[in-house]
């Protein structure tokens, strides 16, 4: 490849990545939806996944908590970047069609309506995936770049997928993967979590592409206020053209990503095709509920197609360029939504001070605030505080999730002013309103904290063990 090209290259990724993430770019706390990245989280039992709710959020929050020294929303911004181009470089060595394999592996519906949903850390799994296939003759690389992916236990198992199915030293590859998970797992496994309202997040049509065109353009997120406005008037449909051109690439994907991909899109509409059977599959099929959002489904898709497009002969290649672009051209107007906050850290960290580490039951709360704007978010004093977590959702009125029994102890507790129940329950302060009411109950340590303190700094530690793994001898 001429140096002019690969100039041309490297600025076409970076004006893709500069078009999604530049909200970014300005100061303050990451708040939309689902992402709550505050500056100095907590180090606290709910951070390390042995809290009141399940570890949907581990090793993150641990990790990020740990890290809390460095300006976190920022350090999370710089994760987000390298993903990108750590992805997009992948997808450049995945075939001679570089241009097209790189649009489709960093500028798709799924990348953007998870953006938009918060969900930051499964978009760098997403952008990592290509990166996986990539290394697939350089085991020890490829397992870092699985080991980055498994920041989020959804991007920890499709990593694992990808990685081992395309892997030259599959031992190591599943031994590796599994010890990544261990932040997630044994907390789920010491107090599994049960989940319902399957169907309520379902994988949704867009207009005129009904379910699986949608599916296989890589849409369909359940919460309809997290997709672009273009996705609502039609533009999907040029999902379903770019499908069948990349199916002319066919040559270029090897077989297992291709099962995979049929694996993955028969899950993933598995809502709409056999509902009765995904609804028992999440309720009683340990782990199955990591996938619940049965649209997560849709990334192990993602390598299969970003391959296909690798092998895309010209022009077709540059007919289906446009289409990728074409489905979500609105894509950069709409990624202002992610723009940072700093309207709740003053109060935040007012309270953060007062609470000194101890667990504080905030009266009135479900986990969720409102920005200035309207948009929900999860409470900032979630992730800054050691929080007594309800966990509480309801999707259009409908509960999904129960409130956690700590937090429906706590509260009537608090309503029928019994201060040593509170204490027993390990509640330290008490946020009513404007009134800041502390109990004797001093700061949650115990075994369940310092393990999961362990397994975050050995999650952290991983790709240091490899330095003494013996290299093969040739």
């Amino acid at each position: 490849m001429t140096t002019t090209r690969q100039i041309l290259l490297w600025t076409w990724t970076t004006v893709l990545l500069g078009s999604l993430l530049w909200p970014l770019a300005a100061p303050g706390e990451l708040l939309l939806r689902d992402m709550s990245v505050v500056d100095n989280p907590a180090l606290s039992l709910n951070s390390l996944g042995f809290g009141d709710l399940p570890s949907r959020n581990a090793p993150q929050d641990g990790v990020l908590a740990l890290l809390g020294f460095l300006p976190v929303s920022w350090l999370v911004r710089f994760l987000l970047l390298v993903a990108g181009f750590a992805g997009a470089w992948g997808a450049m060595r995945l075939g001679p069609s570089r241009f097209l394999a790189v649009t489709v592996a960093i500028y798709n519906p799924f990348v953007v309506e998870r953006l938009l949903q918060g969900h930051w850390s499964l978009v760098m799994a997403v952008w990592l995936l290509p990166l996986i296939v990539a290394l697939r003759r350089y085991p020890r690389w490829q397992i870092v770049a699985m080991w980055a992916a498994s920041l989020t236990p959804t991007g920890a198992v499709v990593a694992a997928i990808i990685g081992v199915a395309s892997s030259k030293k599959r031992g190591l590859s599943t031994f590796c993967a599994l010890i990544s998970w261990l932040p997630w797992l044994i907390p789920a496994l010491i107090a599994t979590p049960t989940s319902g309202g399957a169907l309520t997040f379902a994988i949704r049509a867009e207009t005129f592409a009904g379910t699986i065109g949608t599916a296989v353009g890589l849409g369909g997120i359940w919460n309809a206020a997290a997709v672009p406005a273009s996705r609502e008037v039609g533009l999907a449909v040029a999902g379903i053209l770019l499908f069948i051109i990349l199916l002319a690439g066919f040559r270029n994907c090897p077989w297992i990503l291709g099962v995979i991909a049929v694996v993955g899109l028969a899950g993933a509409v598995g809502p709409w095709l056999m509902p009765n059977l995904f609804t028992w599959t999440i309720a009683y099929i340990p782990g199955a509920a990591l996938f619940r959002d049965s649209q997560k489904l849709l990334m192990l898709i993602i390598p299969a197609y970003v391959c296909l497009a690798a092998g895309v002969k010209s022009p077709l290649s540059w007919v289906a360029t446009s289409l990728a672009l074409l489905q979500i051209p609105d894509a950069p107007r709409e990624v202002a939504a992610m723009r940072p906050s700093n309207a709740h850290v003053a109060s935040v960290d007012a309270l953060a001070e007062v609470a000194a580490g101890r667990d504080v039951l905030i009266i009135g709360s479900n986990s969720l605030a409102t920005r200035e704007d309207g948009i929900p978010v999860v409470d900032p004093r979630t992730k800054a505080l050691s929080v007594v977590e309800s966990g509480e959702l309801r999707v259009d009125g409908i509960i999904t999730d129960a409130p956690s029994p700590r937090w429906s102890d706590a509260v009537q507790a608090w309503s029928a002013g019994d201060m040593a129940r509170l204490e027993e329950l390990g509640v330290g302060v008490v946020v009513d309103g404007d009134t800041i009411t502390e109990t004797s109950a001093p700061p949650q340590r115990g075994w369940k904290y310092y393990l999961g303190i362990g397994l975050s700094v050995m999650w952290l530690a991983l790709p240091l063990g490899l330095l003494f793994l013996r290299k093969p001898k040739k």
